[in-house]
């Protein structure tokens, strides 16, 4: 187990797909009937979950832990994630509604 500080490639990697997931996990609606399953409208819960703070943090823990376990396969599984954050970030600036 290598416990080290990713490089900056890897790191910039693991921050965007972190985000995706976050995203992904506590505010898309393609898996508001996930989520609902699991949590009741208006409950702390919820908020955990939508907080970048809380919930994202615990998500980062878990890329992190996954690079210093697998550093290249965590690598490989994080980059279509990083790859869609960085589209939806530019499309949110580019296209706005």
């Amino acid at each position: 187990m290598t416990w080290a500080i990713p490089n900056w490639w890897a790191f910039l990697l693991l921050v965007l797909a972190a985000y995706r997931t976050w995203r992904l996990l506590a505010l898309d609606t393609i898996t508001d009937p996930i989520r609902h399953r699991f949590v009741r409208a208006e409950s702390k819960t919820e908020e955990f979950l939508q907080c970048p703070y809380c919930f994202g943090f615990w998500v980062t823990l878990a890329w992190w832990l996954a690079w210093v376990a697998w550093p290249h396969w965590s690598l490989v599984v994080a980059t279509p994630f990083a790859l869609s954050a960085v589209v939806a970030l530019i499309g949110a600036r580019l296209d706005p509604e």
